[in-house]
């Protein structure tokens, strides 16, 4: 991994990757996760043919932080950064591959910025709204649960800790060992844990768009856990139902966020179909 600081905005500068080579293919994970979290040998599949951007998002892995509790930005920020990011690379457009929270932000990129995204993936993601379901009963319980914090000073419990964070939310899909290494690259490259667990669930994402989403242009693929306890299918369903020309790819016994390995195949293949719809520059 060869890792660079980019000055996205006064006084904030992001920790991005790069590798691979092809068309630009911007990954942006979910609130809470450094670029860590996205699976080296996920990206190396990309890689065979796009070159894949990953970086730290504002509060996480080596990027510039705020107080725990204080976030000094909003969605519309973390949406411009993308945007700074692909003119640190002298990209006119790219690709974007979005999971969960990282899918809400290529909606926006999408809507505010269309000439910039070529094509959009939206995995584990939801257009917001009314007459949606909400999470399972038992992630319901998960959260309303006393979990209670870790000790932070104890590296072990902070290892378990992110670990079994990851549990209720991937279902059958939950790899521990893949975790617990993404867990311990993340305690390893992380500036102030305490920020990057609880800023970014602070930040205000700014007005509804849900009513926007007619307006997106880019060729876009929908990709949505069967079993996803966060967001149910249908708000999958929605994105894709609402985006002109959208393609659903549902996966069978997948939760929430990145899919485990064993969907890894249809995921790349997804996305090379998609990008292939849509020229960066």
């Amino acid at each position: 991994m060869t890792e660079r600081m980019v000055d996205v905005a006064a006084g904030v500068r992001l920790c991005v990757d790069v590798s691979g080579a092809g068309e630009l293919l911007v990954l942006v994970h979910g609130a809470g996760c450094s670029l860590v979290a996205w699976p080296d040998d996920l990206v190396d599949q990309l890689g065979r043919r796009h070159r894949v951007l990953r970086y730290d998002a504002r509060d996480q892995g080596r990027s510039t932080t705020w107080p725990a509790g204080e976030p000094g930005y909003g969605m519309s920020d973390v949406v411009e950064d993308v945007v700074a990011l692909l003119d640190d690379e002298g990209a006119r457009s790219a690709h974007v591959l979005g999971v969960s929270g990282g899918g809400m932000v290529g909606q926006l990129l999408a809507l505010d910025h269309p000439s910039r995204v070529a094509s959009l993936t939206l995995v584990s993601s939801t257009p917001g709204g009314d007459g949606l379901p909400g999470m399972s009963e038992d992630l319901h319980a998960f959260f309303a649960g006393d979990t209670g914090e870790p000790d932070w000073d104890d590296r072990d419990a902070l290892l378990a800790y992110l670990t079994e964070l990851e549990r209720p939310f991937q279902r059958d899909g939950f790899d521990e060992e893949l975790q617990r290494e993404i867990a311990r690259r993340t305690l390893a490259r992380s500036g102030d844990l305490r920020a990057s667990t609880t800023n970014p669930y602070l930040v205000d994402p700014g007005p509804p768009w849900r009513d926007r989403l007619g307006d997106v242009t880019a060729p876009t693929l929908v990709v949505h856990g069967a079993d996803d306890p966060l967001f149910p299918p249908a708000h999958g369903e929605a994105l894709a139902r609402e985006i002109p020309g959208a393609e659903l790819l549902v996966l069978p016994g997948v939760g929430h966020g990145v899919p485990p390995r064993r969907a890894w195949p249809e995921l790349v293949a997804g996305v090379e179909a998609v990008t292939s719809r849509g020229r960066a520059s």
